[in-house]
């Protein structure tokens, strides 16, 4: 560091993982926060327990979409009248997830409704589920580091959920199987857990009644002459199912699969993918589906299981960040600030199209299934071609620009005097938390056409321009692409 710069803290490198598969981009302002947490063990812990964190900034954004907070009634009115239509609801909600990935000091808390999100995906823009899309996304915020199985039941029954698969619509005699399979090919068991396609069909039976007048008034109801009665057994759970009211029998047989061993296994599976590797092994996936099992599906004592195994701490720089993780970690490092999105090109409402043109928008998977949370998904030519055009854009803040502060070229510098290999250093600890490399000062002299050693005594002597291909450079790097 040059003399008379600001010291940036360099974690260790287990702190720095632990920081960085658990939040969206490990900053200066995150390390201070975990160093004065006692470590950054002791900051994961405390985030387990995220209401007792101040959250302020990043709460305070939701108030910048309003439609987030109508009642369906009230949305669809609106949609018929022009004023908001359904798409435009749905690209909100995706606009205020990114910002609150961005800025919430909540950061395990995000990580984790991001993938309880993906696990039991409802797509959003949708033409079927968008009134209860919202409501949805706090569903799964109340219970994403609570109990799996109390999650299952609230989201499964959900009417945003019964919309999207078409359950709202089932009944005893026009059965719709589509939720009914995919609760146990998707949400629990998978796909090989031995169910048969008659046990798809008790699965299905079970959820009816469960029903939405749709594209008229939109209430949510509980129809008991819509539901199937008569015998239903699957994957060990089995009942007469006499009764018309089969609420209790629906929250019953899914917690059932959500205790199922297959589940565990499961889930397990997903939570070692997301944040170890994408071919986590076989003995840390039994490891982290017994504390799963062993605590009633806890999801934070499953959490501790899986971050305190040797392959999580051996697993440094082994994922591929997806291009929601990208664009929001590098939004995160670049420090800008957003305000309230007047027009449609400002940066909280431009934003969610730039994550697009890198080829992710959060929730926007056509498939049931989720996105891929692998590498070979996302590392081919337009992707990487996206995220490099979008660093280059937000690191010289050239878009978006309505609506937002970017750092200005003063506030990137160190004091001066420096070398530009300083320089270089001091850049690397504040983006990627750690020192330049050799090979990292060798790209940003080739880059910007700086040699190392000249000197840097006035902001004038590096223009704007390159500075911002240096900011690009660093960016570019695996280190600030892999989490």
């Amino acid at each position: 560091m040059p003399a008379g710069s600001v010291p940036r803290r360099v974690p260790t490198a287990a702190d720095r993982h632990l920081l960085t598969r658990f939040s969206y981009g490990v900053t200066p302002e995150l390390v201070d926060r975990a160093y004065a947490a006692g470590g950054a063990r002791r900051w994961f812990e405390r985030q387990l327990t995220p209401t007792t964190i101040p959250d302020q900034r990043a709460g305070a954004m939701r108030s910048w979409f309003p439609y987030l907070d109508k009642t369906p009634q009230q949305l669809w009115a609106a949609n018929l009248d022009g004023v908001r239509e359904g798409w435009e609801v749905g690209a909100d909600l995706q606009r205020w997830t990114l910002l609150r990935r961005a800025f919430s000091t909540r950061q395990v808390h995000e990580q984790m409704t991001e993938f309880w999100s993906n696990l039991l995906h409802v797509q959003a823009p949708n033409g079927k589920a968008w009134p209860f899309r919202s409501d949805y996304d706090t569903t799964v915020r109340k219970h994403a580091l609570g109990r799996f199985d109390d999650m299952l039941v609230a989201c499964v029954l959900h009417p945003s959920m019964g919309c999207y698969l078409d359950n709202a619509q089932s009944t005893s005699v026009d059965l719709n199987e589509n939720l009914g399979r995919e609760v146990l090919e998707l949400h629990t068991v998978g796909i090989n857990a031995g169910y048969t396609e008659a046990q798809v069909v008790h699965s299905a039976r079970i959820l009816t009644g469960w029903r939405v007048d749709e594209r008229k008034t939109w209430n949510v109801y509980y129809s008991e002459a819509d539901h199937s009665t008569g015998p239903v057994q699957v994957l060990g759970f089995s009942d007469p199912n006499g009764s018309r009211d089969g609420r209790e029998l629906s929250g019953r047989y899914l917690r059932h699969l959500a205790r199922h061993p297959a589940t565990a296994t499961r889930v397990a599976r997903r939570l070692c993918t997301r944040f170890i590797s994408d071919a986590p092994s076989k003995a840390v996936v039994a490891h982290v589906a017994q504390a799963f099992t062993q605590s009633g599906t806890d999801i934070k004592a499953t959490l501790r299981a899986l971050t305190s195994h040797p392959e999580f701490a051996a697993s440094i720089g082994a994922k591929t960040r997806t291009p929601t993780d990208d664009a929001v970690a590098t939004i995160r490092a670049v420090g800008v600030a957003p305000q309230r999105p007047v027009k449609f090109d400002d940066f909280a409402n431009a934003f969610v199209f730039q994550v697009g043109n890198m080829g992710q928008q959060p929730f926007d998977w056509p498939r049931p299934d989720g996105f891929p949370d692998v590498a070979d998904a996302w590392t081919g030519v337009s992707r990487m071609i996206g995220s490099w055009q979008a660093h280059w854009q937000l690191a010289g803040g050239y878009y978006p620009r309505g609506a937002a502060t970017y750092r200005s070229h003063a506030q990137w510098l160190p004091t001066l005097p420096v070398t530009f290999a300083e320089l270089v250093d001091d850049v690397s600890r504040r983006l990627l938390a750690r020192p330049a490399t050799a090979q990292l000062k060798r790209a940003a002299t080739a880059y910007t056409g700086i040699q190392p050693a000249e000197r840097i005594s006035r902001p004038s002597d590096i223009s704007e321009y390159r500075l911002a291909k240096l900011v690009t450079v660093v960016l570019d790097t695996p280190a600030h692409m892999s989490r």
